[in-house]
């Protein structure tokens, strides 16, 4: 199936050229080309383009978890007729294992996992297995490790209409991949048994289900239908089950004493740690690199790096972090060697593993520029190893980049005159020409003295006009006081910072967009991606502070918020101008200019950037949002099934806490809502009945 892209929009401004030349390299067979695309440009409408027109399954790798999950937005919305899936991490809370020698301190393990997100995992490895329509948004845990895709293939469970299978062989084989019988609580990963009828509620779906009907030894019918009301969704001829649990080492983890976790695994199957033995439950070989998501992608997959000027040194870092810490417990004797195994990628692992990459960034750092060249099949790396902060390049199209010759294409540059073909040629595309006109937004320099009280007169005068504001300081304790002391002004403000977890954050972002609060302060997370085109007024606070937070690529990135806006201004806070501040304000009037002259030629009037809210990951997690109060308000329009389904969860997690006399009571009105509505009744609660393993291998499956 061919990638089909669903947008009211055509490619404008300097997209058609960049979404060309892009496409034309690709196809050429070079390996790294980059776009270097200002804010609100729309490169991810560029990127999906690229994907469209090459029709090739596709790796998104972004170097955040918010990030990634408006990304997964974007793309569902260009491509829903195809498979979009999402993979990040899937602990809430994660504490790795650590020693520190200097205090003789043993930091043991501790982490929480989301079930939902680990629902969206699955799925992606599902998906991966079964079509090639298919644009996978992940985070840099898609370089750590993962059950081998050998492995996964030998637990699937595939039916077809009119296969020869006795349903004792098929009821067998779901025990094997971990399901459970259960004929009253059917949930995902669970199926039930009635008569010829097997129904089975797949683990990587919330909302449909699986029905399988026998004919003696004979599957006679396929279909899937609602869980919760019965109702059939489609008829099929075949269908594919997944096992329960995504990893096959996932049932398995290792100690702090080699023995005792043996005898865990022995007599329970699982351990505190058991992934440090992956090596050996897997049949590695000493030193060889673990399988990951990577694994599950054919070999002429696209590799799109967002905002690769942040990720490429993450992906780096990933492993020389995750080395250093293990060597220490080697060392201590809390771990095995053989635990150094089980770590994620690195980076030229990482490099052999891609076929053709796309880097997208306004700030492409020296690493992407220089290796964006015809004929580099390999990666050449410019610091003196993969991680480490590199030096940030002024690119500018048309000129040298420091001087190595290299060149961006400018976006006037016809499509048939970019070289693809001669080696040495630069593969650094332009786009800086937003679709709306808009221009880069102005700077302004203002004295650090009376910093916040300019700041908060600036605030008041954006609010007025009902546009939205970002601020960030260097510390988190001047965005908590400065938090406050705005809160306590009257000013709806809210904090954005690391401890909040992933869902949280985007439910932040979407509130600032909603108008429920009209400033955000933060410290390092207002940078790359945010698409905010509300705000209007960026404030860097101790802008002259030079370093990390306040570096080329910080400020550049931190300015662009406020890009998407027609009064879009930076107010820089500063008593001397850095180098970094000094870029920033050169870059930004180049392009002005080059906005400025493309705008009077064509005549364009800029407007602000005008986009409906975007869907919330709560809302794509759950399926659909659950009407608020409808059993008290039921004289109102609502979805009934939805809200027996969250009755009925809520009656499952009430019994299972042993809050009988609540659970009697959401039992009830469960009953007088489905009376009411014409749905049955439910059934009276049977005894769960579960098959052993070695059930059913006289009709073993076929």
């Amino acid at each position: 199936m061919q990638f089909e892209l669903a947008s009211n929009y055509q490619p404008k401004g300097d997209q058609a050229q960049a979404i060309a030349k892009l496409t034309k390299s690709l196809e050429a067979g070079n390996k790294h080309q980059t776009l270097l695309g200002v804010t609100g440009s729309g490169k991810t409408f560029t990127a999906a383009n690229v994907i469209r027109n090459l029709g090739r399954p596709t790796l998104v790798i972004s170097h955040n978890k918010t990030l990634a999950a408006q990304l997964y937005s974007e793309f569902r919305q260009f491509f829903p007729a195809n498979a979009v899936e999402y993979f990040v991490s899937y602990f809430d809370y994660y504490q790795p294992e650590a020693y520190i020698p200097r205090s003789d301190t043993y930091i043991e393990k501790d982490s929480s996992i989301n079930e939902e997100i680990e629902r969206l995992r699955l799925s992606t490895t599902s998906s991966l297995l079964s079509r090639r329509d298919l644009v996978v948004v992940a985070s840099v845990s898609c370089i750590y490790g993962l059950a081998s895709p050998e492995d996964y293939l030998n637990m699937l469970l595939t039916v077809k209409r009119g296969q020869q299978t006795s349903r004792e062989a098929v009821l067998a084989k779901l025990v094997d991949m971990l399901y459970e019988r259960n004929d009253i609580a059917f949930g995902r990963g669970r199926f039930r048994v009635r008569g010829d009828v097997v129904e089975v509620h797949p683990a990587n779906l919330d909302d449909e289900a699986l029905r399988i009907e026998f004919f003696g030894d004979e599957i006679d019918s396929l279909k899937s239908f609602d869980p919760l009301t019965g109702h059939t969704h489609d008829v099929l001829t075949t269908f594919t089950l997944f096992e329960k649990h995504g990893k096959l080492l996932e049932a398995q983890r290792l100690k702090m004493r080699t023995e005792y976790d043996l005898e865990m695994i022995q007599e329970m199957g699982f351990c505190s740690g058991i992934e440090n033995y992956s090596r050996h439950l897997s049949g590695r070989p000493p030193g060889s690199r673990p399988y990951t998501l990577l694994d599950f992608f054919p070999k002429d997959y696209l590799l799109i790096v967002d905002e690769s000027h942040a990720s490429i040194p993450q992906i780096g870092g990933m492993y020389e972090g995750d080395r250093s810490r293990k060597s220490v417990l080697v060392d201590y004797g809390f771990r095995l060697p053989s635990a150094m195994d089980n770590r994620p990628l690195n980076f030229e692992e990482f490099i052999g593993m891609t076929n053709r990459i796309m880097y997208v960034s306004a700030t492409p750092a020296e690493f992407e520029l220089r290796n964006s060249i015809v004929g580099n099949h390999a990666y050449f790396p410019k610091r003196d190893r993969i991680g480490q902060q590199e030096a940030e390049p002024f690119a500018v199209a048309g000129e040298p980049v420091n001087g190595a010759g290299l060149r961006v294409s400018r976006i006037d540059l016809p499509v048939e005159k970019f070289d693809v073909t001669t080696p040495g040629a630069s593969l650094v595309v332009e786009q800086i020409i937003r679709p709306t006109g808009l221009l880069d937004p102005r700077i302004t320099l203002r004295p650090l003295k009376n910093q916040i009280d300019e700041t908060l007169e600036l605030c008041r005068r954006r609010v007025e006009l009902k546009e939205r504001v970002l601020i960030t300081t260097l510390t988190k304790r001047t965005a908590e006081d400065l938090a406050d002391y705005l809160r306590d002004v009257g000013l709806k403000v809210r904090y954005l910072h690391s401890d909040i977890d992933t869902i949280e954050r985007v439910e932040i972002l979407r509130a600032l967009r909603a108008a429920e609060f009209d400033i955000l302060v933060g410290i390092n997370l207002l940078r790359e991606g945010l698409d905010l085109p509300e705000v209007s007024l960026v404030c860097i606070l101790d802008a002259d502070k030079e370093g990390y937070l306040r570096s080329q690529t910080s400020l550049i990135q931190t300015a662009g918020r406020a890009a998407r806006h027609l009064n879009g201004e930076v107010v820089l806070f500063a008593d001397t101008v850095t180098q970094s501040m000094q870029k920033l304000i050169s870059i930004t009037e180049h392009r002005r200019r080059r906005q400025i002259d493309y705008n009077t030629k064509h005549n364009i009037t800029p407007t602000s950037v005008q986009r409906a809210v975007q869907e919330s990951l709560h809302t794509i997690l759950k399926g659909r949002e659950l009407e608020e109060s409808v059993v008290r308000e039921a004289g109102g329009d609502f979805s009934v099934t939805e809200v027996l389904r969250e009755l009925e969860q809520e009656m499952e997690v009430a019994s299972a806490n042993l809050e009988f006399e609540r659970a009697a009571l959401l039992r009830d009105q469960i009953m007088e809502l489905k009376s009411g509505t014409g749905i049955s009744k439910i059934e009276p609660r049977r005894k769960p009945v579960k098959y052993s393993k070695g059930r059913g291998k006289k009709g073993a499956f076929r």
